[in-house]
């Protein structure tokens, strides 16, 4: 985006093209940020994004902060051939937490790895690279990469949503994605047609989670 110094409006009360521009461009980020929505992976089928999409979304996890230039977190894909052995895993993962387990539960652990076109897990890499810069930052870089897939997937008109559980900290799911000892499965990522959704949720306001360091009274609320 290219900032202007002239002002908005010249004597005509016509906006200059770059400032038009710019507000465009505020207004499409605005909604486009605005309209992101978790549709669970249950609610979520074909078709999912073709290559060329699927290429742009994973290609904006690249515009995420990343201090160091570590690139601390990677993404796995799960086609649909590597979901049997997921689905076993869930399971397995399963019966690990809760050995009297019901079948009927070990067939619904199995059945969320079916669950949308796209599935993919998120890595973080907590080690290599600078040792100065921690695992919390790593993990910042991650979700700001992860959040601009969701809204590069939101754009291109599907849906997605993240999830996790315990099964990310299986041995037997570490084993099947070959994570190292430094590596974490932060999530799973989870992308496709929107087959139905709930109603969006009411947002906070800036003001609940907004303060500011005042020099004389220390924090107060608001902005």
């Amino acid at each position: 985006m290219t900032l202007v110094a002239s002002p908005l409006r010249d004597a005509s009360g016509a906006a200059p093209p770059a400032a038009a521009d710019e507000g465009a461009l505020v207004a499409m980020a605005t909604a486009l940020i605005q309209s992101r929505q978790t549709i669970l992976p249950k609610r979520l089928g074909a078709p999912g994004p073709g290559t060329a999409e699927l290429a742009a979304i994973l290609n904006a996890a690249a515009h995420a902060p990343d201090h160091g230039q570590l690139l601390p977190w990677r993404f796995v894909l799960v086609p649909e051939p590597a979901r049997a052995p997921l689905a076993e895993v869930f399971a397995q993962a399963l019966l690990e937490r809760d050995p009297c387990a019901t079948p009927e539960q070990c067939g619904q652990a199995r059945e969320k790895a079916y669950r949308a076109p796209v599935l993919m897990l998120v890595v973080v890499e907590g080690e290599r690279g600078d040792p100065d810069i921690d695992l919390a930052e790593r993990l910042v870089s991650a979700g700001c990469a992860v959040q601009n897939m969701l809204l590069m997937a939101t754009a291109q008109g599907y849906g997605s949503a993240l999830t996790s559980g315990k099964a990310l900290k299986a041995d037997s799911l570490r084993a099947l994605f070959g994570l190292t000892a430094s590596e974490q499965a932060l999530c799973f990522i989870s992308i496709g047609t929107v087959l139905s959704r709930k109603a969006a949720r009411a947002r906070p306001a800036a003001s609940a989670y907004v303060s500011t360091l005042d020099v004389d009274r220390g924090v107060v609320p608001g902005f």
